[in-house]
């Protein structure tokens, strides 16, 4: 996972490193509370920054009794600072306690670096105070960096919440790899096993992989366990797409598939029937025979479970590269 290499990267040049991962059942305080607490003791252990860590410290006691966290063994001996991160408006106690514990990590010569994978299953008022709370460190020049990864629907969310959340961050898309960056991730793992592949092996595997990350990590371990022996050859590759395929359906694809309802189904359905995407609201509704006014809130409704998203006004595309095939291999209406 990318968001787990720039943790390690950052813990290597002196960051401490926070890694939360955002579900969709648990609010944004909850979840940052015991990692800010976390960084705060390691804060500590410098001596020029006792005094500032001491100070943070006490506003994220006035935050967790402002929000009432459950802090179970997470507790903090000092007393609340009254009138620092207690108000209990999420966007004001939030920008309070990470400008405190930025100030706190530039007293300590070190830096935070917070990193939240899932970012698109934050509610849109925990999206607002994070990015109210990064902005407002960014004013201050403080040593806090902050990574995200999320869905492709990610940077429309993050607008949605504030404005000038465009300018604030800087948005990558990760998707298919290129052709070369495909293939040292095939040949690279084969080379350091001092094993060997067949170029016209790799060739079947960047075409059926569609160079996308995961899918050449799961074709790769399935045509590497099903050869006898070295080189592996492109019959191997050839006789472990089935066994790569049944692996997705049954678990990368069918997870996805189980979080929606029946009617969501029919209607992701008919987007694979139009074939590959991205796809007109108006096509979908076409093909379901239904006016696109009608389908606009069972759509808002995948979109919010992360299944599809809008590259466009008037687009929408699937999240998973891959599933359009997904759907038709396995979708039995009735």
């Amino acid at each position: 996972m990318l968001l787990n290499k720039i943790d390690a990267d950052a813990e290597h040049f002196g960051y401490i490193a926070s890694f939360v991962e955002a579900p969709e059942d648990k609010r944004l305080k909850d979840l940052l509370y015991p990692r800010m607490q976390q960084a705060l003791r390691k804060l500590s252990l410098a001596e020029g920054a006792k005094d500032k860590v001491h100070r943070a410290t006490k506003a994220l006691r006035s935050f967790a009794s402002a929000f009432k966290i459950q802090i179970g063994d997470f507790s903090l001996a000092v007393d609340p600072d009254p009138g620092i991160a207690d108000s209990g408006n999420l966007e004001f106690d939030l920008s309070d306690l990470f400008v405190s514990i930025g100030e706190a990590a530039k007293s300590a010569e070190r830096g935070w670096c917070l990193l939240i994978d899932e970012v698109q299953y934050l509610p849109e008022e925990d999206l607002s105070a994070l990015i109210v709370a990064l902005q407002r460190i960014s004013q201050k020049r403080l040593p806090v960096i902050f990574f995200g990864a999320g869905l492709p629907q990610l940077a429309g969310l993050s607008g949605d919440a504030k404005s000038y959340a465009e300018r604030l961050f800087s948005f990558s898309m990760v998707g298919a790899l290129d052709i070369e960056a495909a293939r040292q991730a095939l040949v690279g793992p084969i080379e350091e096993e001092r094993e060997e592949i067949a170029p016209e092996a790799v060739s079947v595997l960047i075409e059926l992989t569609k160079r996308y990350p995961y899918f050449l990590q799961e074709w790769g371990y399935q045509s590497w366990n099903i050869a006898d022996g070295s080189p592996i050859s492109k019959s191997d590759v050839e006789n472990a797409n089935a066994l790569a395929l049944r692996r997705l359906d049954e678990g990368f694809f069918q997870v996805r598939f189980d979080r929606l309802t029946p009617k969501e189904r029919e209607y992701v359905a008919a987007m694979a029937k139009l074939g590959p995407g991205p796809y007109r609201s108006s096509e979908v509704a076409d093909q379901l025979g239904e006016p696109p006014n009608k389908l606009g809130p069972r759509r808002a409704k995948i979109i919010a479970k992360g299944m599809i998203y809008s590259p466009q006004y008037g687009d929408i595309d699937f999240t998973v590269p891959m599933f359009d095939d997904y759907l038709r291999r396995n979708w039995h209406p009735g």
